[in-house]
């Protein structure tokens, strides 16, 4: 066996040295609206959107679960359209508009599709409940009458780790069925308060399916 040396390398305290003392980047402005609310940022360019709606701006209802873009919990609306929260920086969303899942109350009141979530059982853990809500609400401001056919192609973009797709299913398409027009600047039948429109939100359509993930119907 070789003994020790007695001359340890000491390189290596100096690069670590070096890169703790090397300068943090700069903070990025940005400039967003968020449910509305114009919102002037400074962030850093590593940091997600998920990240910076939950700790910057304080709106916790941005679910973050595999942080791969896989799951869809992160989903909110940009510019209308589903997007994944965890895998958009915040600097990509500069003059964007976001929508969150608190967005969709107004006063404390829910508006018809989270009431129809509520009364046909569509959350258990509730975890991934944002994610689905807002990936409706795209496909319902495009397609007010979507099919269940249509609704089941749309939410199987989502995955729902208790497997309640059916119930999800069952409440999209009870808006449906009621004839609830979501598109933006209408209110949904069923809501306390109308909705305002966004500002330059433009009715689209809700994400394509991943492969592979189908929902149960």
């Amino acid at each position: 066996m070789t003994a020790p040396s007695d001359t340890a390398p000491e390189r290596l305290p100096d690069l670590v040295s070096d890169v703790a003392s090397e300068p943090e980047p700069a903070p990025i402005p940005v400039e967003v609206t968020v449910n509305g609310d114009p919102r002037a940022l400074s962030v850093e360019a590593r940091r997600s959107l998920a990240d910076v709606l939950n700790r910057a701006l304080g709106l916790p209802g941005t679910q973050v679960g595999c942080e791969l873009g896989a799951c869809g919990t992160c989903t909110v609306l940009v510019n209308g359209e589903p997007a994944r929260a965890c895998l958009m920086l915040a600097v990509q969303a500069d003059g964007t508009e976001v929508e969150t899942v608190e967005s969709l109350a107004r006063d404390g009141r829910l508006n018809a599709l989270q009431k129809a979530f509520s009364e046909k059982y569509a959350l258990q853990c509730g975890f991934c409940t944002p994610g689905f809500l807002m990936l409706a609400t795209a496909l319902l401001r495009k397609e007010p009458d979507a099919s269940r056919e249509r609704i089941r192609e749309s939410v199987s973009a989502n995955l729902c780790r208790c497997g309640g797709y059916s119930q999800i299913i069952d409440a999209i398409e009870s808006v449906a069925t009621a004839g609830a027009d979501a598109t933006a600047g209408d209110a949904i039948p069923g809501d306390a308060v109308p909705r305002d429109a966004t500002p330059g939100a433009e009715p689209t359509t809700a994400a394509e399916p991943t492969p592979g993930t189908d929902a149960r119907s």
